[in-house]
């Protein structure tokens, strides 16, 4: 992973960054000057700089949290699976139509040992996007044509041949709107992998790991546990294409992220996914070693539950999660209170 520089800041990160080359200037001449000692100035800018920090990231709007997930030296599908698996085998082709780039996939063995489980071979299947111009144009910065949810479902039915669990990590800012995709039949693709999915015998373990955008995301979405990173997103719609949608602007995206509830927090309240990755402070990316041990964690926490049970238990009960969400109930109108006046006759 690549280190964070002033290029790479969010705007809300500039504060802090300032305060921190202050104190690296601050080191650096205590280092070199013999007869200055500044060890209690340096103590105290470390204090100052640990507070900011701490104020930041413990407050952070959600429209904050969706740039975090987008920060381009967040951790991508290719370094989590590169940090929880080892002989990883990627498999190409829909067998229909081609290849697709942005939608990776292929077997493994899952490094579960180190988190109390057991080493096993599973298939990973998750959204890649691009690091520089180039491999951005093309994984289409992620976005999947027809062709890669066709490969992914192509995948799942191989692991569900061969009886192996299911990891899918989404970070997508949806599925590609280019007219090839719709020719090619995008809506259908993605719907029957949610058909499909919901009837897959084998474990699936759903981890967002930055962006969860629309139906790109949920096109392998559907599983038996939904695990979240802790600055992750995961709505129906962007904040900018719902700013844009509501307001005909992109300039009130931050109340669009308000309106959406799109955070882990949001989520896990409302149910909608089962557990919160934590992250280091300032994000994924500031410490990715620690974030994969915390994703791998939680994915072997899950594996552990739904291994030991029966495929019809688990197929009813990851129907039974889905039914369940968006429901509610109404409260009953409250009865007329009895009169108490005695009605008379004239």
């Amino acid at each position: 992973m690549a280190k964070a520089s002033s290029q790479t800041l969010l705007d809300f990160e500039k504060p802090l960054y300032e305060l921190e080359e202050k104190l690296r200037e601050m080191r650096a001449l205590n280092a070199g000057v013999v007869d200055v000692d500044l060890s209690e100035e340096i103590e105290e800018m470390e204090q100052r700089v640990e507070e900011l920090r701490a104020s930041i990231y413990r407050n952070l709007t959600r429209w904050q949290r969706v740039q975090i997930a987008r920060h381009p030296l967040r951790p991508y599908t290719l370094d989590h699976i590169g940090a929880l698996t080892d002989g990883f085998v990627e498999l190409h082709g829909d067998r229909l139509f081609g290849d697709d780039p942005a939608m990776i996939g292929g077997f493994a063995t899952f490094k579960g040992e180190r988190f109390g489980y057991r080493d096993r071979t599973v298939l990973v299947v998750g959204h890649q996007k691009g690091r520089d111009t180039k491999s951005r144009k093309y994984r289409r910065f992620g976005m999947p044509n027809p062709e890669g949810y066709r490969k992914a479902l192509r995948l799942m039915r191989l692991a569900a041949k061969f009886g192996k669990p299911v990891i899918t990590l989404l970070d997508t800012p949806g599925a590609f709107p280019g007219l090839e995709a719709e020719e090619r039949g995008q809506a259908e693709a993605i719907a029957r992998n949610l058909f499909e999915m919901a009837r897959l015998p084998v474990p699936i373990v759903v981890v967002v790991i930055g962006e969860g955008a629309s139906g790109g995301a949920l096109g392998i979405g559907l599983g038996d546990r939904i695990l979240m990173l802790e600055n992750a997103w995961y709505s129906v719609i962007s904040p900018e294409s719902c700013s844009s949608i509501l307001w005909r602007s992109w300039d009130y995206k931050e109340e669009a992220a308000r309106a959406l509830k799109l955070t882990a927090a949001d989520l896990i309240e409302l149910g909608l996914i089962d557990r919160i990755v934590p992250e280091p402070v300032g994000g994924a990316h500031h410490d990715p070693e620690a974030t994969f041990l915390n994703t791998g964690q939680a994915i072997a926490d899950a594996l552990k539950e739904l291994e030991p049970v029966p495929v019809a238990e688990l197929l009813d009960a990851r129907l039974e999660k889905f039914d369940r969400m968006g429901t509610f109930e109404e409260p009953s109108e409250p009865s007329e209170a009895p009169s108490s006046e005695v009605a008379t006759n004239p």
